[in-house]
C-alpha cells in the first residue's frame, strides 16, 4: 500500500495536467452513473396537481389521507421548501415547461399563451422529443386551452373505448347542473355574455355517489393507463404527463372520499387577519370562490361554512392521490419502475382562511410554497426530506440530468442532482415568485376590468380600494396599482421578503416594503422591515440581482 501511495505521489507531482483531467472524467463519470438507469434515457412520469398546497401526510399534515404520495415520498426526495415562480395557474405551468421566469416569458396572467409571446422557446416535453423521447399528456398540464399541442407533445393519447363524464360546469349531481344552468341564465340575463364570464357556477362543493371515473380526473387517468400500456411496447423512452385539476375549485369528488373524514375533526386556519403592516394590496377579497353559489359575494366566511370547504378540499386530495396510485400501480404491472423517473409537482399554494382570504395568489408562503417529490430508481438516501431551497423552474434542468440530454441555453434555474444524492446539499440561496396586485386583480390575475365593476362585486372592489388608499396616501393611483405594480418576493432559508414595484419605471424606488421572519413568525404575521433596514437592503439587492440576470 505504501509503495502505491508514494507512487502515486510521484505521479501526481510530474502529471498534474493528466491528473486532472483523469479526476474531471471520475467525477462526470460518477454524475452520469447516478443519473443513469437501466438505460441511459430514463422514462419520464411528470405528474402535475393543480392548486395543491402542501397539505399531505408526507409534509407534516397527518390529518390527511395521502397514502400513494406519503408513499412515493418515502421511495423519494420530499422537498419541504419548493416555491413557484407565481401563484396562479398559467404564469406558473408556463414557467415551469419552459425552464424561464414569468417577466421573461412575458406571462404573468392566465390569458397570455407563452407561444404567442415565444415562438421559438423549447418546452420540457418539446426538448425530451428533439432527445428520442415520445411525449404524451392525458388531463391538464398547460393551462386551459393553451396546450401546445403542435410542439411539446407527438404522442395521441389512447382514448379508445373511454367516455368522458358529462359533468356541467364540473357538476356530476343533477341538482347541482340545474343550480348551474339557472345561475348562468340569470348572470347573462343581468351583465351579458363577456360581463359574465367567471361568474356562472354551481355550488362550490359536491360528493356525488359516483364512481373515480364519474368526474374528469378519475378519466383522465384511465386515458393515462392506456396510454402507457402501449408506450411501453415502443422502442423509444417516454415522457408521458398527467394533470389532475382536482383540488382546484370546485371541490368536488366523490362522496368515499369525503367519508374518509370526520367534518368535526378538520382544524380550521390559526389565524384570520391579515399580516400587521403588511401591504393593503397584497391579499384579494377571495373574488374566485365567491363566484360560486351559495357563497357569501362580501363579508368573512364563516366557521360552519370554512369547515365544510376545508371537508370538501381534503376529501379532493385525497381523490387525486387515489388516481396517482392507479397510475403508480400501472407502472408497477407493466415493469417499468426500474427505469421511470417519477416527479409529482403542484403548481402553487392556496389559501384555506388564513389571513381571512381563500384561494391562489399572493406572494406570501401559503400561496407560494408548493409539494414537490422527485423519485429515481437510483437515489441515495430514499425517502430523507430536503430543506434545501428549491424552485419549480428547477425541474427542467434535472430532468435534463436525469435523462442523460443536454440543458437548453435558456433555462434559468438549477439542477437539483446534488439535492437529490445529498439531501442537506443546498443548490441556490433564495426562491424568488411574483405576483401583481392581488387586491385589485380579477381570479386570472389580469387587471379588473370595467365590466367586474359593474357585477356585484362593485361594493366589494370600492371597499378594497378605500383600504388601498388608506395606507398607500399620496402614492395611490388607479391605473399604477391595477395595471403596473408587481409584488416580487424572495424567501431566503430564514426570511420571507416582499417588494411592490412599478414595472414601468424598474430603476424606481419600490412602493413598500414587507419583510417576515420565519425564525420567529413562521405564519408571516408580522412585517418587520421597518425595525430591520440591514436585511430589507440585503435581501432587496438580491432580489434586484435575479431581476438583472
Amino acid at each position: 500500500m505504501h509503495s502505491c501511495f508514494s507512487l502515486f505521489l510521484v505521479f501526481s507531482r510530474n502529471n498534474v495536467p493528466l491528473l486532472c483531467m483523469l479526476l474531471t472524467h471520475f467525477l462526470f463519470t460518477l454524475n452520469e452513473a447516478y443519473s443513469a438507469q437501466t438505460s441511459s434515457h430514463p422514462n419520464i412520469l411528470f405528474i402535475a396537481i393543480d392548486d395543491l398546497r402542501p397539505e399531505l401526510g408526507c409534509y407534516g399534515n397527518k390529518d390527511i389521507h395521502s397514502p400513494n404520495l406519503d408513499k412515493l415520498a418515502k421511495q423519494g426526495r420530499c422537498f419541504l421548501r419548493a416555491y413557484c415562480q407565481e401563484a396562479i395557474c398559467s404564469p406558473s405551468r408556463a414557467s415551469l415547461l419552459t425552464g424561464s421566469r414569468p417577466d421573461t416569458i412575458g406571462v404573468i396572467e392566465n390569458r397570455a399563451y407563452f407561444r404567442d409571446l415565444n415562438p421559438q422557446i423549447v418546452t420540457l416535453p418539446q426538448h425530451f422529443i428533439a432527445h428520442g423521447y415520445n411525449a404524451a399528456y392525458s388531463g391538464k398540464i398547460f393551462h386551459g386551452n393553451m396546450t401546445d399541442d403542435q410542439h411539446s407533445w407527438n404522442y395521441e393519447p389512447n382514448r379508445k373505448g373511454l367516455t368522458r363524464p358529462i359533468t356541467p360546469g364540473g357538476n356530476a349531481l343533477p341538482e347541482n347542473q340545474r343550480i348551474y344552468a339557472r345561475n348562468k341564465e340569470r348572470m347573462v340575463a343581468l351583465y351579458g355574455e363577456r360581463s359574465s364570464r367567471g361568474l356562472i357556477h354551481g355550488p362550490a362543493f359536491e360528493a356525488a355517489p359516483v364512481e373515480d371515473d364519474g368526474y374528469v380526473d378519475g378519466y383522465n387517468t384511465r386515458v393515462a393507463i392506456q396510454t402507457l400500456n402501449e408506450l411501453v411496447h415502443h422502442d423509444k423512452p417516454w415522457f408521458l404527463a398527467i394533470g389532475f385539476v382536482r383540488p382546484h375549485l370546485p371541490f368536488h369528488a366523490p362522496k368515499r372520499y369525503f367519508d374518509l373524514y370526520d367534518p368535526e375533526e378538520i382544524q380550521l386556519a390559526k389565524f384570520f387577519e391579515p399580516p400587521q403592516d403588511g401591504a393593503t394590496m397584497g391579499l384579494h377579497a377571495s373574488f374566485e370562490l365567491r363566484t360560486r353559489h351559495g357563497i357569501p359575494k362580501s363579508g368573512p366566511i364563516n366557521k360552519s361554512l370554512s369547515r365544510k370547504l376545508l371537508h370538501a378540499y381534503y376529501a379532493c386530495v385525497s381523490y387525486v392521490d387515489a388516481q396517482i396510485g392507479r397510475v403508480i400501480t400501472a407502472i408497477e404491472k407493466n415493469q417499468v419502475l426500474d427505469n421511470t423517473i417519477i416527479v409529482v409537482w403542484g403548481d402553487h399554494g392556496w389559501h384555506l382562511g388564513e389571513y381571512g382570504i381563500w384561494g391562489k395568489a399572493t406572494n406570501y408562503e401559503i400561496a407560494t410554497r408548493v409539494p414537490l417529490i422527485i423519485c429515481t430508481p437510483s437515489m441515495p438516501q430514499k425517502g430523507t426530506p430536503s430543506n434545501s431551497l428549491v424552485e419549480l423552474i428547477d425541474i427542467y434542468p434535472t430532468l435534463c440530468d436525469l435523462a442523460n440530454i443536454p440543458q437548453p441555453d435558456h433555462l434559468a434555474g438549477e439542477s437539483l442532482i446534488p439535492v437529490l444524492h445529498n439531501p442537506t446539499a443546498i443548490v441556490k440561496g433564495v426562491a424568488m415568485s411574483q405576483f401583481p396586485t392581488p387586491a385589485l386583480r380579477e381570479w386570472a390575475a389580469n387587471p379588473l376590468s370595467p365590466e367586474m365593476r359593474e357585477t356585484f362585486f362593485g361594493p366589494l372592489i370600492n371597499q378594497v380600494e378605500q383600504t388601498i388608499r388608506t395606507q398607500q396616501g399620496s402614492q395611490w393611483n388607479r391605473e399604477l396599482f391595477e395595471k403596473h405594480l408587481m409584488g416580487y418576493t424572495i424567501r431566503d432559508p430564514r426570511y420571507r421578503y416582499i417588494e411592490w414595484r412599478d414595472t414601468r419605471n424598474p430603476n424606481s424606488e419600490p412602493l413598500y416594503h414587507e419583510l417576515y421572519d420565519h425564525l420567529n413568525d413562521p405564519q408571516e404575521t408580522v412585517n418587520v422591515a421597518h425595525s430591520r433596514p440591514k436585511e430589507v437592503v440585503r435581501l432587496s439587492g438580491e432580489l434586484q440581482h435575479l431581476l438583472e440576470k
